[in-house]
């Protein structure tokens, strides 16, 4: 017996599936920041977001909260991967969008918090580099000491095993879960509409438009898309330079007492960890098993979770195991650079993909960009 066709009303085909003007693929931080700056620069286009799960949970609501745009180690290690002029024009961009951020969201809607961002040191490696890094960032910051040398503060926040903590003025927190509420509503309000839990498993791009088959339900039919799909693109795109890299994630019970606030990054920004109403949320040890972790199972595992519960009780807070009350993954997009890719793919597609871990900050100007190039 022939299967029957999925049926809609008319009332789901005139709001949703009717031919759109535009389709965003991934209603992550890039996929709404791109819809917004779309549908401002083009207020009478139908502009859709489909997104495959109930919430943005691929890497924007399953990151830190960090509102940072880069650590002196990890500065350095991006200029000796990428040359200093694309690692300093990636630091601008990055700064550019918590600038937006910052402004945009300057009522505390988002819980946005300047609170100071730093880096431990276990060694004088990188210090003789502070100044240089302090003058290729007066450009972009407009300080003549971004990065200053704080080591008084160590004893105070009571670390261990580290020689130098670093700060930077520039950096803090925010809620990623607001964040995108917020940048829903205005996506809304600006006449944005979405489709949740809807997959798309092809697209077919032909002279007249482009059609996208979804896994289940009706076929959509855009004049333009663009893919914001970041980590999980590979199937859409197999050609991008991309790889998903999963970062995990824990969190404490209450630690009383705790003397340290501010974002605080290790090793290259491979650990980060925060104050979070006096909870220590700490992140990442992907490089104790990076094999492993490149992934799109959004899953937490034994060796990766003992490495960061190694870190916290012997860095952080020595000689301390508090209770672990919360323990989650998130799925990042790496490649062999780290500045994203935001371009122009056929007459009709766009992306805006490989965040690098850094979509807090690299989304508002990567929807910017897409917006100039459409």
């Amino acid at each position: 017996m022939r299967k029957p066709q999925h049926q809609i009303s008319i009332w789901e085909q005139e709001a949703f599936y009717a031919s759109q003007d535009i389709v965003i693929i991934g209603a992550g931080f890039t996929g709404i920041w791109t819809a917004l700056y779309l549908q401002q620069k083009f207020p009478s286009k139908k502009v859709l977001v489909v997104e495959r799960g109930a919430t943005s949970a691929g890497a924007s609501l399953r990151n830190a909260g960090f509102a940072c745009f880069g650590s002196p180690t990890e500065i350095l290690s991006d200029i000796a991967l990428m040359g200093n002029e694309k690692a300093v024009q990636l630091l601008a961009m990055r700064f550019e969008g918590l600038r937006i951020i910052q402004k945009l969201f300057a009522n505390g809607a988002i819980d946005f918090n300047i609170c100071k961002g730093y880096e431990l040191l276990d060694n004088e490696q990188c210090l003789d580099r502070l100044r240089t890094l302090n003058e290729w960032l007066y450009e972009i910051t407009g300080s003549p000491e971004t990065f200053s040398l704080q080591d008084d503060l160590i004893a105070r926040f009571g670390f261990a095993g580290i020689s130098h903590l670093v700060e930077n003025r520039f950096e803090g927190s925010l809620h990623p879960g607001k964040l995108l509420t917020e940048l829903h509503r205005m996506a809304v309000k600006a006449g944005v509409r979405f489709l949740f839990c809807t997959e798309v498993r092809e697209v077919k791009e032909t002279p007249s438009g482009i059609k996208l088959t979804m896994t289940s339900g009706p076929a959509l039919l855009t004049d333009r898309l663009v893919y914001c799909t970041n980590a999980f693109s590979s199937r859409l795109l197999p050609k991008i330079d991309l790889v998903p890299a999963r970062g995990q994630v824990l969190l404490t019970a209450p630690v009383s007492g705790l003397q340290f606030n501010g974002t605080f990054h290790y090793q290259e920004g491979y650990y980060y960890f925060r104050n979070l109403d006096d909870r220590i949320l700490l992140g990442g040890a992907r490089h104790t098993s990076l094999q492993t972790e490149y992934t799109l199972d959004e899953f937490t595992t034994l060796p990766i979770q003992q490495a960061l519960e190694h870190f916290l009780s012997t860095v952080v807070l020595p000689g301390q195991r508090p209770e672990i009350t919360h323990r989650w993954a998130g799925i990042m997009a790496m490649g062999t650079e780290k500045m994203p890719v935001i371009e122009q793919l056929t007459d009709r597609s766009f992306c805006a993909l490989r965040m690098s871990g850094m979509g807090v900050a690299l989304a508002p100007v990567a929807g910017k960009k897409i917006a100039e190039l459409m």
